[in-house]
């Protein structure tokens, strides 16, 4: 078979330039001189026929045609990559992981370790971030999301629930003599009071939510902030059950109540379905699931014991 295909550089650099949206980044990314960059891209759009960018003074953008081609050329290079990589055998380079903060800080960051040991010759890089990556577009190998896992074009592997539950420090609840009941969650103040969690767990709870009844805490607007104010005594945070129990178990901060609420969100390990075999990829996946194991375990029985 006799293939039409662009020079394999020139197609590089311009997978590169649509990627970083310029083509000094691109070039720097590729170890090669702005000018050679900018040399392959006239290369590949005389070979097109047709301009790939519209280039201003000093930004650049796809063209329709570019458009087309970007996500191709990304998919293309991409399952090259991962195709050498299975060749050569064994895990290595640079495993790119984008994950939602809390998930990021609070459960990944102190478990990462074991997986680097299991693979030493394998570097993770982690963003942080609350965006969705389009996979067919950045350098992303895989990402944590939450949600009901239903993303289109990845696989997606339930990793455990996003139930939620009120925290606080152990300080904090002895000052108010013991919280027995939810009613006695008002005593304390409540750390981003007006958040739908909190109505949502009372009504969990069995108990209407009363406003006029709650003593409002700082709003800091992000899970990690409200757990810090929380451990220090701030007041009661409303906190993800699974990322914060080993803080509870640490003594860092108390669950005064068994009950959780929840959107019926969980936590879902996602990347492209096509690259399910890189090892890279393959690795990671098989490592989490294995550490995530006993929580879907432990959901199992619990949801047993609430069926009987």
């Amino acid at each position: 078979m006799s293939w039409d295909l662009p020079p394999l550089t020139a197609l590089r650099v311009f997978e590169a330039a649509a990627r970083l949206g310029s083509f000094t980044r691109a070039a720097e990314e590729l170890g090669m001189t702005q000018s050679a960059a900018s040399y392959q891209i006239k290369v590949l759009e005389e070979r097109a026929g047709a301009a790939l960018f519209v280039r201003g003074t000093r930004r650049i953008d796809l063209t329709e045609a570019g458009e087309m081609l970007s996500p191709q050329a990304t998919r293309a290079l991409s399952a090259l990559a991962d195709a050498w990589s299975a060749v050569k055998g064994g895990t290595s380079g640079v495993l790119s992981v984008t994950s939602v903060d809390t998930f990021a800080s609070n459960w990944l960051a102190s478990r990462l370790g074991s997986f680097q040991l299991l693979n030493p010759g394998l570097a993770v890089k982690v963003d942080a971030s609350t965006r969705l990556v389009d996979f067919t577009r950045e350098n992303m190998d895989a990402g944590i999301r939450t949600g009901k896992g239903e993303w289109p074009g990845l696989k997606a592997h339930y990793l455990f629930k996003a139930d939620y539950t009120p925290m606080l420090s152990r300080r904090l609840v002895e000052s108010v003599g013991g919280l027995h009941r939810p009613e006695d969650l008002y005593k304390v103040p409540l750390l981003c009071a007006d958040y739908r969690w909190w109505p949502a767990w009372f009504e969990a709870a069995g108990v209407k939510f009363d406003a006029d009844r709650v003593v409002s805490g700082a709003r800091l607007d992000t899970e990690i902030y409200d757990a810090m104010a929380a451990m220090t005594d701030q007041g009661a945070a409303i906190l993800t059950h699974n990322l914060y129990s080993d803080f509870v178990a640490k003594g860092h901060l108390v669950q005064p109540f068994e009950i959780t609420a929840s959107d019926g969100d969980g936590y879902w390990l996602v990347y492209q379905e096509s690259r399910r075999n890189t090892p890279r990829i393959k690795a990671f996946r098989d490592w989490l699931l294995e550490q995530t194991a006993d929580i879907r375990e432990l959901e199992r029985q619990r949801a047993a014991v609430r069926a009987d």
